[in-house]
């Protein structure tokens, strides 16, 4: 079995990348390395079943010559954090629905299956928690850039469901729910490093908002062991599935699990959502998956608590040196 990872030198398609490998199958990392990193490939850029391209998907006659290739094609590579999309909603609307269609017209010239990962944005402000995957979308307007992200990404569900509808491609949309673990990075604002990063330098951890919004967050290990199942699982064809660990914190609760396993001294200071970003800025006050489906159809569900996956990205970034800490956000777009 061959596989192929668009955004595969990302913090999530870096795991998906060993995963696989571990499964006994060869691996093509697609990757532009907008946002991905080698160095996140630093196990696997040897192995002898791995194929590292560092080229855009945008290159069409490339991207379909590398999903010949494969028997299974994981598409992770997206425009990513909070702020990134905020500042440049162009480039986000571009790389994630031009990206998404060329990826699932290439694939459905020979029918190759389809993982297209989506994200817990594309409920927006839709208040009845836990999230199901039949509920209805409820989005800002148009005139707010920080709804392009769940926009585009609901157009790429959009897309894959006809192409599956219409075409007959095998594809499943997953839903993640704040992914985080070892290798994520707080560069585009992604909480958890960001609040270890602050902590580790002894600096203040930032907290927009009220700090009370809660979140789940899931281990990667976990998210890339659903993704691995529902591509093995013929009744996922077809299928939108929520994957993510369904305990929430606050984010107030999360910066304090963190001094706790830092042994930090920093303080936690607070700013509000138009200081950090702009003037109207909307967050969401709860964002819950229901995982019921994932489990119906894979038997697994992400649980690994918290206090473990933080324990684990303090000895990643203590081992690696942190890098400089950037303001954190509370939430995040995967």
């Amino acid at each position: 079995m061959r596989s192929l990872i668009t955004g595969g030198a990302g913090f999530i398609g870096s795991h998906l990348c060993e995963a696989l490998l571990a499964r006994g199958e060869s691996v093509i990392i697609l990757d532009d390395l907008s946002t991905g990193s080698v160095d996140n490939l630093r196990s696997v850029r040897k192995h002898p079943n791995v194929l590292c391209v560092f080229e855009s998907m945008m290159n069409r006659s490339l991207l379909c010559e590398l999903v010949d290739d494969a028997d299974v094609i994981y598409h992770l590579a997206a425009a990513v954090g909070v702020r990134r999309i905020i500042e440049s909603p162009v480039r986000t609307i571009e790389t994630n629905v031009r990206g998404t269609e060329l990826v699932l017209d290439c694939a459905a010239k020979k029918s190759k299956p389809v993982f297209v990962a989506s994200t817990s944005e594309v409920y927006g402000k839709n208040a009845a928690v836990p999230f199901r995957e039949s509920d209805d979308i409820v989005l800002g307007p148009s005139s707010r850039s920080r709804w392009s992200y769940a926009t585009s990404k609901l157009l790429d569900e959009f897309l894959a469901l006809a192409y599956w509808n219409e075409k007959g491609l095998p594809v499943v949309v997953g839903r993640l729910f704040n992914t985080v673990g070892p290798r994520q990075t707080g560069r585009y604002g992604m909480v958890l490093p960001t609040f270890v990063n602050q902590a580790l330098e002894g600096s203040p951890i930032t907290v927009y908002g009220s700090g009370q919004q809660t979140r789940c967050f899931s281990y990667v290990g976990d998210v890339v062991e659903s993704i691995v199942r529902l591509m093995s699982s013929d009744k996922a064809v077809g299928q939108v599935v929520n994957i993510g660990n369904d305990q929430e914190l606050s984010i107030m609760g999360l910066a304090e699990m963190v001094l706790a396993a830092t042994a930090s001294s920093s303080p936690i200071l607070f700013i509000p959502y138009d200081e950090a970003y702009a003037p109207g800025f909307e967050d969401m006050a709860r964002r819950v998956p229901c995982v019921e489906k994932l489990f119906s159809l894979t038997e697994f569900r992400p649980t690994t608590p918290l206090h473990i996956i933080v324990e684990s990205v303090v000895e990643y970034f203590r081992k690696r040196g942190q890098p400089a800490s950037e303001s954190a956000t509370a939430i995040t777009a995967a």
